[in-house]
C-alpha cells in the first residue's frame, strides 16, 4: 500500500494511532518508503547535510563534505559514523535505589548491586538518545555500524551518495 507524506511525517511523530501504526509497520513497504522518509527527516531537521540513514530517534548519519558523521537533529555532531557516537554523548547512570525511583516502584527496579541503567543524552539539545541496561563495569555497547555501501548499492540499487 502506498502512504503519503503526512501520514508517514505522522508515523514518525508518533501521533498514528496502534491500529494505523501496526497496519502500515508489518505491510508491504513502497518502494520508495525509504527516500520518503528520509525526506521527511531532511525536513525536519536544522542542519544542511543531507541525511544518508536514520539511525535512530534524534540521530542520522548524513554527508558533510568527504566526511560521514553522526548528527543529532539539533545539529550537534558526535564524529565519525564507524565510531561509538555514545562516547560523545552525555551520560546520566542511575545507579543507586534513589535515581531508579524516580523512574520505578521500588518493587519494579533493578538490583543496583548487579546493574546499571546509562541514559545517553545529546549534549547540544540534551535530547535523549538511547538507555542501556548493563551489569556494572559493562562497556558501553556500541549497538551498530551500518555498511553504507552495501545498504545504498545492492537494497536501494543506487550509488552511495558523497560530497
Amino acid at each position: 500500500m502506498h502512504y503519503d507524506d503526512k501520514t508517514l511525517a505522522e508515523l514518525i511523530s508518533g501521533n498514528l494511532p496502534w491500529s494505523e501504526t501496526k497496519d502500515i509497520m508489518s505491510g508491504e513497504k513502497d518502494n520508495d518508503r525509504f527516500h520518503m522518509i528520509v525526506d521527511i527527516l531532511q525536513k525536519s531537521v536544522t542542519f544542511s547535510e543531507r541525511i544518508l540513514l536514520p539511525l535512530g530517534p534524534h540521530l542520522y548519519i548524513v554527508q558533510k563534505g568527504t566526511e560521514r558523521v553522526v548528527k543529532c537533529d539539533c545539529g550537534q555532531e558526535f564524529g565519525d559514523y564507524r565510531m561509538n557516537w555514545k562516547m560523545k554523548s552525555r551520560v546520566f547512570v542511575r545507579d543507586s535505589e534513589p535515581s531508579l525511583q524516580e523512574l520505578y516502584h521500588p518493587s519494579q527496579g533493578v538490583d543496583t548491586s548487579w546493574m546499571e541503567l546509562r541514559e545517553f543524552y545529546c549534549p547540544g539539545c540534551y535530547a535523549l538518545l538511547e538507555t542501556e541496561a548493563v551489569p556494572l563495569g559493562y562497556p558501553v555497547v556500541f549497538d551498530f555500524q551500518p555498511d553504507l555501501e552495501t545498504f545504498y548499492e545492492q537494497w536501494l540499487h543506487e550509488p552511495l551518495p558523497s560530497s
